[in-house]
């Protein structure tokens, strides 16, 4: 499986915090920026671009100078992922498919602006993803209880999701030459990649946080080659196929 991770486009709530240093006014599940749909137009472009060229090393490849030839795509339904992935799934050609348990750490949420304290917020049911993002592939289970049913997640929650979908994509596409993308998020980027480390160490600490981050940069791409047992880190938070104006996160 070669795996990609790329990362939402500049979301309204990005914008907030790069602008006020606030969450006040954030949007519980926000909508792209302007910037932020020039950004998924423009990774979507370069996810499905076909580049003519003479024939590549295998160091070339593994930087896709050939191209990326995805085969499949998956994104979260928080509305700033399956917005970016419908460009992806626009200039691609290839079908979209949500996939829940890659939402951002929290799910949905809303902060009390007396408190800070978190406030649950429900996620749209089946019916408005199917009026509103009609080509997007729903899982059998949802229906109009909405995707999202429940409080905050908690910070204990956020590894042991991160493991299970990790689990999942190894079930499903394994030591294949299947090329996959998650259209997903910055903090579940972050569980995901220390599932990914943790497994294939020998040993890991007890307890207490990793003293390692992994930037993602809005609308970036992150490359990963499993292949016979082996978790290959290729590159991570690509970020050529934005202009200097469109860089954000």
């Amino acid at each position: 499986m070669h795996l990609y991770l790329v990362r939402h486009a500049e979301s309204a709530n990005n914008h907030l915090y790069a602008t006020t240093g606030s969450s006040a006014g954030r949007h519980p599940d926000p909508p792209l920026t302007e910037r932020g749909h020039q950004q998924a137009q423009a990774v979507a472009r370069y996810l499905a671009a076909r580049p003519d060229n003479a024939p590549l090393n295998p160091y070339a490849r593994r930087h896709n100078r050939g191209g990326f030839d995805l085969t499949h795509l998956y994104c979260s339904l928080m509305v700033r992922a399956v917005t970016t992935a419908g460009y992806i799934a626009e200039a691609t050609g290839l079908p979209l498919h949500a996939w829940p348990a890659i939402h951002e750490r929290g799910g949905l949420h809303d902060e009390a602006p007396e408190t800070g304290e978190a406030v649950f917020v429900a996620g749209p049911g089946r019916a408005f993803f199917e009026t509103t993002y009609p080509h997007l592939i729903l899982p059998d289970t949802l229906d109009e209880a909405g995707w999202w049913n429940r409080g905050r997640e908690t910070p204990e929650e956020y590894l042991p999701r991160a493991q299970s979908v990790l689990a999942e994509l190894l079930a499903r596409h394994g030591d294949s030459d299947d090329r996959v993308a998650l259209v997903t998020h910055g903090g579940f980027f972050q569980s995901f990649m220390e599932a990914m480390i943790t497994a294939h160490l020998p040993a890991t600490p007890a307890a207490g946080r990793r003293p390692w981050w992994f930037g993602a940069s809005n609308a970036s791409i992150t490359y990963i080659e499993f292949l016979d047992g082996h978790a290959n880190v290729r590159y991570v938070n690509k970020v050529e196929h934005l202009s200097d104006d469109l860089l954000s996160g």
